[in-house]
């Protein structure tokens, strides 16, 4: 039975494998880690899901081998002594020289799906054009499997915008449209000509992993295909501030009854900017090229900065849930995030983002939105600033400043400055964003 590259998440391509648990000839049960793979988010140990004996490996621990590809081969077999059902093993390979499971040799019929993990099934795409699904369920037309093979387009990359989830013709145009244009508009100079210019200079080459690569592809892609605008505002801290000393002092503690916590400040702003996406429900959307999402419930991702980059671990519905709870959760997330051990249900979708640089002492900065959510909100550091008493007096106020960056196609100027106020009311009456 072949093994094959599993596809973690919509936007993974390909995964590398940084460990082998099992050598070639080792007796195999069900469950037992066979390797480890590494993608642009995440890190996981492989299990397998059948007996038999490790026939063959067929790609080698630091190799990155494409999604579908066939990594490694288990033969019926009792033991590798007696090599009963074992096929002469080649040697470990490159991924340059693996052969995708989805371009099998012609005339031989696809391997059966095998499912590696609850969570994901992997499926060898048929070669003909009849209905099928794509790994993890989704479900591709006739009409644009054809449209994507004539034109080479990978049906993984597109997003579905058929009914109950199918990728129709319109998305395969709209993606062979993309593809079509003008590699000058997308591309810079070319690598070599950059290094000529600091060939004087001394300078060390850092190759790009996969995580930089894709995050090089997605603000690129960000930054030409989204029409940001950005809106700024000052935000008087000081209840919130009082908010926070008073929960964290009646807090349980470690060992009481219920689950110790300690609020942070950004666990409060992500209450509040998810309360007020529910105040301003037009903003909680998303753009899906031929039409907006609207959501009933606020999914806020927050961006964590881990080793080589950054992920966004996404708070579900976290309009409905007590600080308490976004506390922890964002918590055990982040840690989970700088292992890479988040799986791509925790880290994609999501209706919204914050990012936080203020821990940094960045007064100010604009985010850059992550396709299809069509909001960020970029948060500064706080300071003490004078502003007018009520009685016309000065006096000395925590102010931070945060910048709303908005994709013009789902949020006009006018709401996205309605969903900012909101924020900054529940900010500065946080009691409000509790009850």
């Amino acid at each position: 039975m072949d093994v094959l590259m599993p596809q973690l998440g919509e936007t993974v391509a390909e995964g590398k494998i940084t460990k082998w648990f099992k050598a070639t000839g080792d007796a195999i049960k069900p469950g037992d880690n066979l390797f480890e793979i590494e993608t642009d988010k995440v890190s996981m140990e492989v299990p397998a899901t059948t007996a038999g004996v490790l026939a063959e490996i067929r790609v080698a621990e630091g190799a990155v081998a494409p999604v579908g590809a066939v990594v490694a081969v288990i033969a019926d077999g009792v033991s590798a002594q007696s090599g009963a059902g074992i096929t002469s093993p080649s040697p470990p390979v490159s991924a340059a020289s693996v052969r995708p499971a989805s371009s099998p040799a012609p005339g031989a019929a696809p391997p059966a799906p095998i499912k590696l993990d609850p969570f994901f099934e992997v499926r060898t795409p048929q070669r003909n054009y009849g209905p099928a699904r794509l790994p993890g369920g989704t479900r591709v037309t006739p009409l644009a499997r054809r449209l994507a093979a004539e034109g080479g387009i990978d049906l993984a990359t597109i997003s579905p915008s058929g009914p109950h989830g199918r990728i129709v013709a319109r998305d395969v145009e709209a993606a062979r449209a993309i593809a079509a244009r003008p590699a000058a508009a997308i591309t810079g100079p070319a690598a070599d000509k950059i290094t000529a210019l600091y060939r004087d200079v001394p300078f060390e080459e850092v190759p790009l992993d996969g995580m930089r690569k894709t995050i090089a592809a997605r603000l690129t892609q960000a930054t030409q295909t989204v029409p940001h605008f950005y809106l700024t505002a000052d935000v008087e801290i000081g209840r919130l501030l009082a908010l926070r000393e008073e929960v964290n002092a009646a807090a349980p503690k470690d060992g009481e009854s219920s689950p110790a916590f300690k609020l942070s400040l950004n666990d409060l702003f992500i209450k509040a900017w998810a309360a007020a996406l529910q105040r301003v429900p037009a903003a909680n959307a998303v753009w899906a090229e031929d039409r907006i999402l609207r959501f009933k419930h606020s999914d806020v991702g927050v961006a964590v900065a881990i080793d080589g980059g950054l992920i966004t671990p996404v708070i579900r519905r976290a309009d409905t849930k007590a600080l308490s709870a976004i506390s922890n959760e964002m918590k055990e997330m982040a840690a989970r995030a700088r292992q890479r051990k988040l799986m791509p249900e925790e880290y994609q979708g999501g209706s919204t983002a914050i990012s936080n640089l203020g821990m940094y002492g960045v007064r100010e900065f604009a985010a850059v939105i992550n396709p299809p959510q069509a909001t960020i909100l970029a948060i500064g550091a706080a300071r003490r600033q004078a502003v007018e008493a009520a009685g016309g007096g000065v006096a000395f106020a925590s102010i931070l400043s945060v910048t709303l960056s908005c994709d013009h196609r789902v949020v006009d100027g006018a709401l996205g400055a309605e969903l900012l106020a909101a924020f900054r009311r529940f900010v500065e009456q946080p009691v409000t964003m509790l009850v």
